[in-house]
């Protein structure tokens, strides 16, 4: 990484309650975004389906930053990519379903990161509350309505609040790690 000196001039509300400038000098190592992802490939990922009802049509998008946030309320959360067209479509539905792939769905995977307009016609499916989609043969799903989306750098968090989920399968999920599929077995 090389380094370089960037000039940061922020407001801030001063003691008094007037507002006041601070100019500062930071030194920041420039980014190697190639180096980021190649390190950041040795940790394995889940990989989940979010899906949504949006003008009665289902859509959905891969989402391999799903986590547990909360168990009081019960809250989960992700990571979307700000580009993506699919999320406001989900965003505009008020609320999701997390689909836990599972080893043998590494199609289903494949399927929803290309750019079929029909994705849902050729994979089973079933609507749950708020019309989302459930998909057959998943290991799990979380049916949540959005409760927060907060700013991340060029991605959105979206925390959602759990309102139904069921495990409906003990197969192994799919897991993305170095760049390919896997399965982790316990």
């Amino acid at each position: 990484m090389t380094s370089a000196t960037v000039s940061i001039n922020e407001s801030r509300m001063g003691p008094d309650g007037e507002p006041s400038s601070n100019a500062r000098t930071v030194h920041m190592d420039v980014f190697d975004e190639t180096k980021f992802r190649s390190v950041l490939s040795n940790y394995p990922t889940g990989v989940t389906l979010v899906t949504a009802t949006h003008d009665g049509d289902p859509v959905g998008l891969i989402i391999g930053s799903f986590t547990s946030v909360s168990l009081n309320p019960p809250l989960v959360g992700f990571l979307v990519d700000k580009r993506s067209s699919t999320w406001s479509r989900i965003a505009a539905s008020g609320s999701f379903c997390v689909n836990v792939l599972g080893h043998h769905q590494e199609e289903v995977c494949r399927l929803f990161t290309g750019r079929s307009p029909d994705r849902f016609t050729s994979i089973g499916w079933q609507a749950k509350r708020n019309g989302m989609p459930v998909l057959d043969d998943v290991i799990a799903w979380i049916g949540c309505d959005i409760d927060r989306v907060e700013e991340a750098g060029d991605h959105w968090w979206v925390v959602g609040r759990v309102l139904q989920l069921e495990a409906v399968s003990d197969s192994p999920p799919l897991v993305f790690v170095r760049g390919g599929f896997g399965h982790a077995s316990a």
